[in-house]
């Protein structure tokens, strides 16, 4: 059985930027205006996707023109589309960060992060990382809290998953980047 960790103490790699109002000296009305507009794409909202980028500016507003918020410095990390706004795409983080990407930066890829909420504790919590999809069989790998999988399937209860090269089964439960029944293949 292998353990699976963190190296650093954020799974999401992320370094905090200068959060100014606007580049441009617009309003931050225009901003919240652009958060109520409709999508034309038709794909559900709210939905998981991930960063396909290795640098991804997090923006306070639908446009480059907006100040970056946040830099995300990990390709792979798990985002929830919670808006659309022309090719922008409003995200939120498993930590509740929220701002807008571009939408070519992101990928229908699924990803997710081990029980990120077992992190904030404090305790050694670790995710068993089944051999197959029921509570009792062996675990293959014990994972720390933050880390990012591979989310291949989910049935509703559980998903099949893999990390660092290992291939397994996790409670759907334990995983930020699959809601609660949500089956996909």
């Amino acid at each position: 059985m292998r353990r699976l960790s963190l190296i650093s103490a954020s799974c999401l790699a992320i370094a905090a930027l200068a959060a100014s109002p606007m580049v441009d000296g617009g309003s931050t009305a225009l901003a919240q205006g652009a958060a109520s507009a409709k999508s034309g794409t038709g794909l559900p909202l709210p939905r998981f996707v991930s960063l396909k980028a290795s640098r991804v500016n997090l923006r306070i507003g639908p446009g480059r023109a907006y100040a970056v918020a946040w830099l995300y410095t990990k390709p792979g990390v798990p985002m929830e589309v919670i808006q659309e706004y022309d090719n922008w795409r409003r995200v939120r983080d498993a930590e509740g960060t929220e701002g807008w990407v571009y939408q070519s930066l992101l990928s229908g890829r699924r990803t997710g992060i081990a029980a990120p909420w077992k992190a904030e504790d404090g305790q050694e919590n670790f995710i068993n990382m089944h051999r197959e999809a029921r509570p009792n069989a062996n675990i293959v790998a014990r994972l720390e809290p933050g880390v990012v999988l591979e989310v291949n399937a989910c049935d509703g209860s559980w998903c099949e998953a893999s990390a660092d090269g290992v291939d397994g089964y996790i409670a759907q439960n334990e995983i930020w980047g699959a809601y609660p029944g949500e089956a996909f293949k």
